[in-house]
């Protein structure tokens, strides 16, 4: 197993996942692996000789990418046509990870394979042209959509709002912006079973139960945690003026894991425990 992006949070839950079934792994950073350049990506797959290649690497700064088109076009266009490339040339299997943002979010229900993208920022539209160009280039690729994700190492807001609170910080959450919940360890075994399955195609990846938005989420997560949610202020999506538009709805389905065989991911609120439950240790450990 290749692994891209590795330094990142799902590229580390794939890393530890794989190792810990058995499988050679080589896990490559942004430094050690520069997806944008595909001699250098031809090099290394001629070097490590992967069965198959697992792409975690992305920008995941939204507003970033909103600021930086060429950065983001860099990483999430061109990154995952040469990695397809290069798998196509060696007769790779690859999995490259997109997102939820690909939709507008106008939609009330929840978003499935027979939904036509319309991403509305910068980072949605390079990642919806990273799936196509990818899908171009190698009929055998496997495009993962996914969102809402949350696990150790994670910077974004849905995997530090128990440590925030740990420090004691204000904390302030979306009301009216609704997503599913996915836990990078559980991503990383769905991940590897398609990998294994071998079936190319755009398949929804996300823990099973209904959408919640960032404050459902923040409150479930402080309640497991034993910390009061009566400081975590609510606040409208708009009220933050952000650079990059988000879809106000990006809740995910899929239409083709139970088809081929694939049990539901676990619900979001049990894994969600999971995750609480081992961030706790985590802490205890470090303070010993």
């Amino acid at each position: 197993m290749l692994i891209t992006g590795a330094g990142g949070m799902v590229g580390r839950a794939v890393s530890d996942y794989c190792r810990s079934i058995g499988d050679q792994v080589f896990s490559y950073n942004h430094q050690g692996l520069d997806i944008s350049a595909p001699d250098l990506i031809l090099d290394t797959f001629k070097q490590d000789k992967p069965d198959a290649v697992v792409n975690c690497a992305a920008w995941t700064d939204v507003d970033g990418c909103e600021l930086d088109h060429e950065r983001a076009f860099s990483a999430h266009a061109r990154g995952p046509e040469n990695l397809a490339k290069a798998s196509r040339e060696l007769n790779v299997r690859l999995v490259t990870i997109s997102t939820d943002y690909v939709f507008d979010g106008e939609k009330t229900g929840f978003y499935t394979q027979r939904d036509q993208p319309n991403p509305r920022s910068v980072y949605g539209v390079s990642k919806l042209k990273g799936e196509r160009t990818a899908q171009l280039a190698y009929a055998r690729t496997i495009v993962v959509r996914t969102g809402f994700v949350f696990g150790s190492g994670g910077r974004n807001f849905l995997s530090t709002i128990v440590e925030r609170a740990r420090r004691g910080e204000k904390l302030t959450a979306i009301a009216d912006a609704y997503g599913t919940p996915t836990y990078s360890r559980d991503l990383a075994v769905r991940l590897r079973e398609l990998v294994q399955l071998d079936l190319p195609g755009t398949f929804h990846v996300v823990n099973a139960g209904d959408g919640v938005s960032y404050e459902e989420f923040a409150r479930a997560a402080l309640d497991l945690a034993g910390y009061s949610s009566t400081n975590l202020e609510s606040v409208a999506a708009n009220s933050l003026q952000r650079p990059a538009p988000r879809p106000r709805n990006s809740r995910l389905r899929c239409l083709l894991s139970e088809a081929i065989g694939l049990t539901p991911l676990p619900l979001w609120k049990d894994s969600l425990r999971d995750f609480v439950a081992l961030d706790s240790r985590s802490e205890l450990a470090a303070k010993s």
